[in-house]
């Protein structure tokens, strides 16, 4: 009988996070992952199973999944580690959540939209901070002015990021920008547009970044002109433009390499954690010029990530789910994100 959770990247930064807090609502989770030394730990810590096993195989992971309902892949980058567990899910018929905000496997796993359907399992990449919270704003905002045709997101975030983070983060430097114009997605220059945003409590200068949400908000809202802003100091600002004139250098392996190894194990403590908030600020238009805004105030994005990703297993495991290839909001509404602790959605006026 498929009845368990399968944590894959367990012992990771954001894993961990997760594991706990499926310890603490007491749901049946199996550890997994790559690192059998660093499995067995937390499996005699805690008294878990685990199983031991790469990504490279897909015959080797749907072996690896038999009685598992779920899976919350939290080992990325995941444009190396999601294709062969998505297939993997597919085969065995497993529910299939991670935390992801690339892009390309946003895209790659709606093309899996009609296998997962016939199989009757869902597909939702981007259960955590990227992209839940902006994806339910996105989708309260097109609620409000159904004809928009321009969606535009902004966050600000006062925490660190984590190693896994980062590796993402190095990894899509060389790449450059993405928006959606006109329902497709478009190559752009890092920080192509900045802008001020006044996020209710701080105003800052925020400039594109190719956020989860240039994907997924277009499934969800059907909005075809799509951009995603972050906010930043100036002189992050003048770096990220800077790049665009190093982006081939910076995109090569040595230079990559380089850039990985001089990023620090672990993320924030939970005494920061505690500390940190994201403030989330959207804007829907139409062709009028009519527009409508709202905003958005989270906990920690980290503890958010793992808050939202078990939540939305916690519905599978309940039978609350949409077969296919969905998003937070697809498959929950945008009021998933107030089932969150410590969320405040509000409306802009001005």
């Amino acid at each position: 009988m498929k009845d368990k959770i399968l944590i894959y990247g367990a012992y990771g930064y954001t894993g961990l996070l997760i594991v706990d807090e499926c310890l603490k609502q007491q749901l049946p989770i199996i550890l997994g992952g790559r690192n059998e030394i660093k499995l067995r730990e937390i499996s005699q810590k805690y008294g878990l199973e685990y199983r031991v096993f790469s990504l490279n195989d897909v015959n080797e992971i749907t072996k690896k999944l038999s009685n598992i309902q779920v899976v919350i892949h939290s080992a990325g980058p995941f444009q190396y580690t999601a294709k062969n567990m998505v297939l993997a899910c597919i085969e065995n018929g497993t529910h299939y959540i991670d935390i992801t905000g690339e892009i390309d496997v946003f895209e790659w796993i709606a093309t899996k939209d009609d296998e997962a359907r016939k199989k009757g399992i869902m597909l939702l990449p981007g259960g955590g901070f990227d992209v839940v919270p902006s994806d339910c704003l996105a989708s309260y905002l097109s609620s409000l002015l159904p004809d928009a045709h321009q969606l535009t997101l902004a966050f600000y975030s006062n925490g660190k990021p984590s190693h896994g983070t980062m590796l993402t983060a190095i990894e899509s430097m060389g790449k450059g920008g993405q928006i959606r114009k006109d329902g497709v997605l478009v190559s752009v220059p890092p920080a192509y547009k900045k802008m001020r945003i006044n996020f209710g409590e701080e105003t800052k200068l925020c400039v594109t970044i190719p956020w989860g949400d240039v994907s997924t908000a277009y499934y969800s809202t059907h909005i075809s002109n799509i951009e995603v802003y972050m906010a930043v100091s100036k002189g992050m600002s003048f770096m990220m433009q800077g790049i665009k004139l190093t982006q081939n250098i910076i995109g090569t392996e040595p230079i990559q390499n380089f850039l990985k190894n001089c990023i620090p194990e672990g993320g924030p403590t939970p005494e920061e954690r505690e500390k940190n908030f994201t403030l989330l600020w959207g804007e829907v238009k139409n062709k009028e010029g009519l527009y409508k805004r709202a905003g958005m105030k989270t906990t920690d994005g980290y503890d958010l990530t793992a808050f939202s990703s078990v939540l939305i297993a916690k519905k599978v495991l309940n039978g609350e789910y949409k077969s296919g290839f969905q998003t937070p909001s697809l498959a929950y509404g945008y009021k998933l994100v107030l089932e969150l602790p410590s969320v405040d959605l509000w409306d802009i006026q001005k």
